[in-house]
């Protein structure tokens, strides 16, 4: 069972997320364009892409269309009834739904494996988690992650001591 602090917790590990009501209940946007929202009867509206909805649609049980003047904008699953890994997807769908390129170019590329080579890249003996939440959080390259406090990089989820220690290292090495 999935509850509200799970749905905010995950929502706002979400780039540039924030917490706000809609119409007196509990809602997240991105850059102002909201991307959930929870109903009083616990029902989590996701508006997303019309491919996305149709997958889950097919996928889960739970899942309800979403519609606005008989056009699919999304799709709606109770708290209740939907695990934390696939409310981490669904959120996932419905925040890239909303966000603007620049925010979710970075994501794609963590997802693809995508990394900038050359003198600026990433040091090679990063751990894949710790380059996933790198580049998740917009932090492609040497020059921007050695630009955040060792407290920043330690709260991205998948960057631990080492990885901070094998950054700072690189830095040094590179000049």
């Amino acid at each position: 069972m999935t509850t509200l602090s799970h749905l905010r917790r995950s929502a706002l590990r979400l780039p540039e997320v924030e917490e706000g009501t809609r119409f007196g209940l509990v809602a997240f946007a991105v850059r102002g364009k909201r991307f959930v929202s929870l109903t009083k009867d616990g029902l989590v509206e996701l508006p997303m892409t019309d491919e996305d909805a149709d997958r889950v649609l097919e996928r889960l049980a739970v899942a309800e269309p979403l519609t606005r003047s008989g056009q699919l904008i999304g799709v709606r699953v109770p708290l209740a009834d939907v695990d934390g890994m696939e409310l981490n997807a669904l959120l996932e769908k419905a925040w890239r739904s909303r966000a603007p390129k620049r925010l979710v170019a970075p994501r794609e590329r963590a997802a693809s494996g995508m990394v900038p080579a050359g003198p600026d890249g990433l040091p090679p003996g990063l751990s894949r988690p710790a380059r996933r939440a790198l580049l998740a959080a917009g932090i492609d390259t040497l020059s921007a992650a050695v630009s955040r406090s060792d407290a920043e990089l330690l709260a991205l989820h998948g960057v631990g001591p080492k990885a901070v220690r094998l950054l700072r290292e690189a830095a040094a090495e590179r000049g």
